[in-house]
């Protein structure tokens, strides 16, 4: 899917493309049948120590199908100045991040990466709203690529384990 689609089009997050961190595309729908925790991140946010939490969540389901694909967003204070080879170095050394780290996007506004769209359609926040608040936003996807559930940035990833595992036991449609 490219940016100008409208995401409402598209019942799953597998229809989407997006870019790593190192450059290149990938399809989401390599995920297929992996429980995502999808997060815009920053490395100068109050919430920035959620990168531990975020790797520790990843550590501990990765072998049961949860993947936690890390979304730098630079919208909210100016909170992810960095290239692409300082976010890398950053989560990395600072953080031990494994998990799936992609290129800095925004996640609101007229230039909204077209997933983040997909996602704020169908996992609305408090009230209702559409729009990303702050760094840090967590969107839970099940096994089948639909956005079941949106987290506030306040929310530590170590309070989501019991959503991750229920998202991980459900059943896969064939």
């Amino acid at each position: 899917m490219t940016l100008g689609e409208a995401p409402e089009t598209t019942d799953t997050l597998y229809d989407f493309r997006v870019r790593t961190l190192a450059g290149a595309d990938q399809d989401l729908s390599a995920y297929r049948g992996q429980a995502l925790l999808i997060v815009n991140v920053a490395s100068r946010c109050g919430f920035t120590p959620q990168y531990e939490g975020l790797e520790a969540l990843y550590r501990r389901y990765r072998d049961q199908g949860l993947v936690v694909l890390g979304f730098p967003c630079n919208q909210f204070g100016g909170q992810e100045p960095g290239t692409a080879a300082e976010i890398q170095t950053f989560c990395q050394e600072r953080y031990g991040v494994t998990f799936p780290m992609f290129a800095k996007i925004d996640v609101n506004g007229p230039a909204a990466d077209p997933l983040f769209r997909w996602l704020v359609a169908r996992a609305r926040g408090i009230f209702g709203t559409r729009a990303v608040k702050w760094n840090f936003t967590k969107f839970l996807v099940d096994r089948n690529g639909r956005a079941v559930r949106r987290y506030a940035p306040r929310a530590r990833p170590e309070s989501l384990a019991a959503p991750v595992e229920r998202a991980l036991t459900e059943r896969q449609a064939s």
